[in-house]
């Protein structure tokens, strides 16, 4: 579809309502609004691919206490997403152009040129990587936990898009041994064979810590936790002296898994852990700098980026984020929107 035939309406999906429970199918609303003309100053985006992750989880709660925007009823959902603008009336963007910005949930996204962030096609393979949640994964092994030669690493919750990345990132590092945490055999599979870890376990097949002690018998020197609960008190008791953590998020805590951490304090003072959360917040130019770094460790075979990709556009979207809350999928999850 050319720009000179844009429809009247983009499809978008809105929240119907706030879950006390569970989050079903019944808290997502499939809508359409008019697809108005830009206006001074403004853009008309097609979305093409967006990423979906469990912070929408949080967003969905007016009383979370993580400082970030809530999700109201009636309005359409946002999230992270590339696609292609399709008319414009700023010299800033061009039809063409491939842009990065926060309006997801929707086909067609309306506003100033300044919202949206121009990306290089020509640095990764497809519009689509752009959206991996590397900038995370590099903010904490490398930033974070100063992950160097000759460190054992335990990830948990590897299989996320995130996790995924930060053990492969802590490989190129130097890391003599990464360890993954993840929730089945196939997962495992997934996370050796073809991510690239050492060694992975199923936290399902007995104590986390028992299990860790084992792939780790010298300790673990760098911890990148995505869970909380039983995996961070495990890692906290098997962890070296100066053993560096670096706290991305609790699932354990999210969609009424429960497992809020504790932590051991003695243990942590007197192995002079460092103890580290981090949120990922990067200029432009910093995105920029990982999508070229991406680019070349793609290129030359040094790294994969483990996705799955849903199909069926914008009505596909409630269905593949409970799937994502379910933990049906592996490493980034990506829908194409359009394009």
């Amino acid at each position: 579809m050319s720009a000179d035939q844009l429809p009247t309406t983009s499809r978008e999906v809105r929240l119907a309502s706030y879950p006390e429970g569970e989050v079903t199918l019944d808290h997502f609303e499939l809508a359409e609004s008019e697809l108005a003309e830009p206006g001074e100053g403004q853009v008309v985006v097609r979305n093409d691919w967006m990423a979906l992750g469990s912070v929408a989880l949080d967003q969905m709660n007016p009383d979370t206490t993580l400082p970030i925007p809530v999700f109201q009823p009636g309005v359409a959902l946002w999230g992270r997403t590339v696609g292609t603008v399709v008319r414009s009336n700023s010299p800033a963007l061009a039809v063409g152009d491939l842009v990065e910005h926060f309006s997801g949930w929707r086909d067609y996204a309306v506003g100033a040129a300044h919202e949206f962030y121009k990306r290089d096609r020509s640095l990764l393979p497809s519009p689509e990587y752009f959206l991996s949640q590397g900038p995370t994964a590099w903010h904490g092994m490398v930033e974070t936990a100063q992950v160097k030669e000759g460190d054992i690493v335990f990830v948990s919750g590897a299989t996320n898009g995130v996790g995924a990345l930060a053990g492969q990132i802590a490989r190129l590092h130097g890391a003599a041994k990464v360890i993954g945490s993840t929730g089945s055999k196939e997962k495992i599979d997934f996370l050796v064979k073809e991510v690239g870890f050492d060694a992975a376990f199923d936290y399902h097949d007995g104590p986390v810590a028992e299990q860790l002690a084992a792939l780790a018998p010298n300790g673990v020197d760098v911890v990148f936790d995505n869970v909380g609960g039983e995996q961070f008190e495990a890692a906290v008791q098997i962890a070296s002296r100066g053993a560096r953590f670096a706290l991305c998020g609790a699932l354990a805590g999210q969609h009424g898994n429960g497992g809020s951490p504790r932590l051991p304090l003695m243990s942590a003072i007197t192995k002079d852990l460092t103890l580290r959360g981090f949120a990922t917040m990067h200029t432009p130019e910093q995105l920029d700098g990982w999508n070229a770094r991406f680019g070349t460790w793609l290129a030359d075979g040094t790294i994969v980026f483990p996705h799955t990709v849903v199909e069926g556009g914008v009505p596909a979207l409630p269905q593949a984020f409970l799937d994502l809350l379910d933990r049906r999928y592996s490493g980034t999850v990506l829908v194409r929107l359009g394009g």
